[in-house]
């Protein structure tokens, strides 16, 4: 019986070490649900130098939207592709645009024609933020 119990105890504390690994790696360990994501220094700005009414992508993978802020002018069309193995969507903080979700290689487009600023996150994940800097 003691045995028995020995491996149970084995499983169970590799199922948690397993458990906050994935946690750790997704960062979800790393802040409690009210804490904006803070775009990393890798991802945070790409300014395209696309003319109005050209075309701008931000990719989803790892939990991640990448850039993590896109600089575009007025007319520009944004397509977000979900990369990752598990849904995504691409929702507007202002209710300006809002995607279904996403599967593996899916796409969201949206044309931003007004400029100005604007925050998007993922609704399955709202640890997932970005934001698109829209120019005359």
């Amino acid at each position: 019986m003691r045995r028995i119990q020995a491996i149970g105890f084995e499983w169970g504390a590799m199922a948690l070490t397993a458990i906050v690994s994935v946690m750790t790696l997704t960062g979800a360990a790393a802040s409690s649900p009210s804490e904006p994501q803070v775009a990393t220094q890798t991802n945070q700005a790409v300014a395209t130098d696309a003319p109005a009414g050209s075309a701008a992508e931000v990719k989803i993978d790892n939990f991640a939207f990448t850039p993590g802020m896109i600089t575009v002018k007025a007319g520009t069309q944004v397509t977000w592709i979900n990369h990752d193995d598990i849904p995504h969507t691409v929702d507007s903080t202002e209710g300006k645009f809002k995607s279904s979700a996403m599967d593996t290689d899916d796409k969201f487009q949206f044309r931003f024609t007004e400029p100005g600023e604007y925050q998007f996150y993922c609704r399955l994940h709202p640890k997932m933020t970005g934001k698109v800097v829209v120019q005359p």
